[in-house]
């Protein structure tokens, strides 16, 4: 609409001879998008269903206070955005689905030992959740290498949609599952229900398509390849809206883990919550990602991306404004869960637009962007933490929106003024 779509250097080709990529042809790739909604499942369970969907709720039954866990939660999210100091080895040695495999497996041995300490907020327990959450990036950014594959804008919003919607669903039931065994089982063996989860689904990469390796390349050229693709996805004018858009704090989902430590405050039990942010997430979210991801193409990303997070920030005025019941959080907490699956699927399709074409170095590119995107959600948790400490349970939910709704305002303006001109 006003001349981003360069991005998509390459998107809407075929890999080229010269530019062969890591994976199978893109007609084989493009019959199994569904799959990305699997792939993507154990940084799913590390993710959104133990740090920042229940590590609250874990921390606070330990007796540790709100402000507390959600500077832990911030700390352990930090990986989200400096995934691409190490993601990079992806593109290389083993193929992407293995590496998927490998990283899974390492996560979920860490994430045993942190739980087997005697106190999760132990800086010993948070060091190790912070690695196993650093070998959980592997699997995501594995997973956006193999869809720089695809060739068209509309399997790659699909493939989106399944991506987010698999990520959600498989969260959620985490979620589920670790607010039902909290406080009925111990934390040792909690680990290894929460291990399994993670480890387990990554066998799914057996289903995936089989890599072609790269043609032999002398280290210089392939060095010059990886510039190449560098230069055309960031080095240009175009890319400047795409990170300014990515750092701005829209769409971010930081609420969904501070939720549950905030059910307390609205006078819901740990049972309630387990049904409404695990069970009913399950549904609600993906769905959400779901029909996201099956929106016209002509319907710019940029834009489905910001009408969907402005929606989702008004979701919490209802938190902010209404009553500390049970009732407010039910209607709140449902509506936040269904748009937010809308504003993941959508970020995925601008971060997919940025990427292009894989290449040599889509994991890499891609850990870029998704580091960038995912720094809003780093400082949101910190600043929705700091909004419950300075104004209590109302502060979380109006702080989250004030900033959601605002910055969606201002890029909207932003859009239509350019549109005009």
């Amino acid at each position: 609409m006003v001349g981003f779509c360069a991005a998509k250097i390459g998107a809407d080709s075929t890999i080229r001879a010269g530019h062969a990529n890591t994976m199978d042809a893109p007609e084989k790739s493009e019959k199994r998008l569904w799959l990305f909604g699997v792939l993507i499942a154990p940084t799913a369970m590390l993710s959104h269903g133990l740090v920042s969907g229940t590590l609250s709720l874990l921390l606070r039954e330990q007796g540790v206070g709100l402000a507390r866990g959600a500077s832990i939660v911030s700390l352990l999210t930090l990986p989200f955005v400096i995934n691409f100091l190490w993601s990079p080895i992806t593109d290389f040695g083993l193929r992407r689905r293995n590496w998927i495999m490998a990283a899974a497996v390492v996560a979920a041995l860490l994430l045993v030992v942190a739980f087997h300490m005697q106190n999760l907020a132990s800086p010993a327990a948070i060091a190790v959740l912070f690695l196993s959450s650093c070998f959980g990036q592997l699997v995501l950014v594995s997973c956006g290498g193999m869809m720089g594959l695809l060739s068209s804008e509309s399997a790659r919003r699909r493939a989106g949609g399944f991506y987010q919607g698999g990520s959600l669903a498989f969260g959620s039931v985490g979620v589920f599952v670790i607010s039902m065994l909290a406080g009925r089982i111990s934390l040792h063996a909690l680990s290894w229900v929460i291990g399994g989860m993670v480890a387990l689904p990554a066998l799914a990469a057996l289903a995936a398509p089989v890599q072609q390796k790269m043609v032999r390349e002398s280290f210089a050229e392939e060095i010059r390849r990886i510039g190449r693709e560098f230069r055309r996805t960031f080095l240009r004018w175009e890319a400047v809206p795409y990170v300014v858009l990515l750092c701005s704090p829209l769409g971010t989902g930081a609420a969904i883990g501070l939720l549950t430590g905030l059910a307390k405050d609205y006078q819901v039990s740990a049972h309630e919550v387990a049904w409404i942010n695990g069970a009913a997430s399950l549904v609600l979210m993906p769905a959400g990602a779901v029909m996201a991801g099956m929106l016209p193409v002509r319907l710019k990303s940029m834009v489905g991306f910001l009408a969907t997070s402005a929606i989702n920030a008004g979701t919490l005025v209802v938190l902010w404004v209404g009553p500390l019941r049970p009732a407010t959080y039910y209607v709140s907490t449902m509506l936040f869960l269904f748009t937010i699956g809308a504003c993941y699927a959508m970020y995925t399709a601008v971060a997919l637009e940025f990427l292009g074409d894989s290449g040599k170095s889509g994991s890499a590119r891609f850990s870029i962007i998704n580091s960038i995107g995912n720094g809003p959600v780093t400082y949101m948790d910190w600043v929705d933490g700091r909004g419950y400490a300075l104004w209590g349970p109302r502060g979380l939910p109006a702080t989250d929106a004030v900033l959601g709704l605002s910055a969606s305002g201002l890029w909207l303006v932003y859009f239509l003024l350019r549109r005009k001109k």
